[in-house]
C-alpha cells in the first residue's frame, strides 16, 4: 500500500510517519502532485498556522490537488482545519471540503491552547468503531470546528466542537492520532482499511 504525508514544513509529519511504520506501513513524505495522486491513502497531518500553511498549498497547486482526490484523505489538526472552507486564524479561505467555519476559543474561559487529553463523548463514521465513545485522545489546537453535518466524532472544551469529521472520501481528527496510543492506533488502523 503505498501512503503519501504531505509535505509541508509542519510540526507533527515525523510522529505520523513512525505511527505508521508501527503499523508496518511506509509512508512517502511529499508534496510532488505525482505520488500524491498515485497513492491509495493520503495524510494531510497538521502543526502550524493557517494562513502560512495556505499559502505554501496554494504556491505549489496542493489545495486544488487535495480537494479533487478520490481515494480515502486522512487530515489532522491543522490538516482538519485547512480542510474547511475559512479560518478565524488570520481570515484565512481554507480548502473548503467541509463547508464549515474554523472559530478561536472564546477567551476568558479555559487556558487556550486546548493541550492535553480529552474524550470522545459522542463517535459515528466509519472511523470510529463504537468502543471508541469515551475514548481519551490527545489534542493540541487554538481554534475549533464548531459541529455540524460532518461531524464524526464530538468532545467538548468550553464548546463541543468537532473532534472529528467525515464527507466522502475525507476525513479529519482535531486531535492526533499518532500520539493517542491505542485508540489513535486503531483509527489510524480503520482508515488504512478503508
Amino acid at each position: 500500500m503505498k501512503v503519501a504525508i504531505i509535505k509541508y514544513n509542519a510540526g507533527n509529519i515525523r510522529s505520523v510517519d513512525h505511527a505508521l511504520k508501527r503499523l508496518g506501513v511506509h509512508g512517502d513524505i511529499t508534496d510532488d502532485p505525482a505520488t500524491i495522486t498515485a497513492a491509495d491513502r493520503v495524510i494531510f497531518p497538521g502543526v502550524g498556522e493557517a494562513g502560512t500553511t495556505m499559502k505554501y498549498l496554494v504556491e505549489r497547486g496542493l489545495d486544488r490537488l487535495l480537494k479533487d482526490l478520490t481515494q480515502p484523505v486522512l487530515g489532522i489538526c491543522l490538516g482538519q482545519q485547512l480542510m474547511c472552507s475559512w479560518s478565524e486564524e488570520g481570515d484565512t479561505t481554507c480548502i473548503g471540503i467541509f463547508d464549515q467555519p474554523v472559530r478561536r476559543f472564546p477567551a476568558g474561559g479555559l487556558k487556550v491552547p486546548h493541550m492535553g487529553w480529552n474524550s470522545l463523548d459522542w463517535v459515528g463514521g466509519d472511523l470510529f468503531p463504537a468502543e471508541l465513545k469515551g475514548s481519551y485522545v490527545y489534542f493540541v489546537h487554538s481554534y475549533y470546528v464548531p459541529v455540524g453535518e460532518n461531524t464524526a466524532a464530538e468532545t467538548n472544551y468550553m464548546v463541543p466542537f468537532s473532534a472529528a469529521m467525515q464527507k466522502n472520501n475525507f476525513y479529519a481528527t482535531q486531535f492526533h492520532p499518532e500520539k493517542s496510543g491505542d485508540p489513535g492506533e486503531l483509527i489510524l488502523s480503520q482508515f488504512l482499511k478503508l
